[in-house]
């Protein structure tokens, strides 16, 4: 699929996931339409970034979990592009329980709120209002990005990392993924890409990772069968693919996490039997 002159909302682009598929996209000519609310310093250093771009940056302060701001920002796209032909639903606040700990702590009476509704009820509202505008630009994709806490839950070595509602909530993500693609068939194409553990996002470069002993680092990557994290720039490299590539994919969920799911336990050698 050509891209220069295509258009992509990606919310998150401040942080390093989302600025990685930001700059993927850009270089391949892609205009940008970049929401932005909080994490002021990395706000800044992503527009330093894109501030000499080639093709055209939009960057809208929006809180993703309004739907009437959301209803704004779609109006502004659509007055700024005429269109819209990708979507990136790179949103979400998870609380680590190795940082936060239990929901029952003070500082932590409004965490569960807070991973609900930008996990699950942010992505809902910008898919919800996007569909229209995408429909209109006749063809693109939605890409989804979820966590293996899906699948996981708080349970094993990476029960230091995804917290309840956090994990209820991207377990819900894939419902979504199914009924979106139903929906926004044929022309636009919704998959889900479920990540594990990445340089940034429960990895390397976090305040949980950081705070851990080297133990339970060497736990996690022993459960994972590539025995490293990923990058935010592998994660770029899936979703480009999502997008512009998979062309006969939609309402599919792609599991992106080294083997963490899969690890854990080891496959014996092969028995020798009893038949002669």
């Amino acid at each position: 699929m050509p891209l220069r002159g295509k258009t992509a909302l990606i919310p998150g682009a401040s942080r390093a996931i989302g600025r990685a598929i930001a700059r993927k996209l850009a270089e391949r000519g892609v205009n940008l339409i970049l929401p932005i609310f909080d994490w002021p310093d990395s706000i800044q250093e992503m527009k330093e970034e894109f501030k000499q771009s080639e093709v055209e940056i939009l960057i809208l302060p929006v809180d993703l979990r309004e739907q009437q701001q959301v209803q704004e920002m779609v109006t502004t796209i659509r007055n700024h592009f005429g269109t819209l032909h990708f979507l990136v639903n790179n949103i979400e606040r998870g609380g680590m329980p190795i940082v936060h700990g239990s929901y029952d702590l003070t500082p932590n009476h409004e965490q569960w709120d807070l991973e609900v509704n930008t996990t699950l009820k942010a992505k809902w509202l910008l898919f919800h209002h996007c569909l229209p505008l995408m429909r209109q630009s006749g063809a693109g994709a939605v890409v989804n990005i979820s966590s293996i806490s899906a699948l996981m839950g708080r349970g094993g070595p990476a029960a230091l990392l995804f917290n309840d509602a956090y994990s209820a909530a991207n377990r819900a993500i894939s419902s979504f993924t199914e009924t979106w693609a139903r929906e926004a068939a044929p022309t636009i194409r919704v998959n889900e890409l479920m990540l594990g553990l990445i340089q940034h996002r429960h990895g390397e470069e976090t305040k949980g990772w950081a705070i851990m002993k080297e133990e339970q680092k060497q736990q996690l990557l022993a459960h994972t069968l590539l025995q490293r994290t990923g990058t935010p720039e592998e994660v770029a490299d899936a979703i480009f693919y999502l997008l512009a590539e998979a062309t006969f994919l939609t309402g599919s969920i792609v599991r992106m996490d080294g083997g963490y799911f899969l690890g854990g336990d080891q496959t014996p050698d092969m028995p020798t039997g009893i038949l002669v």
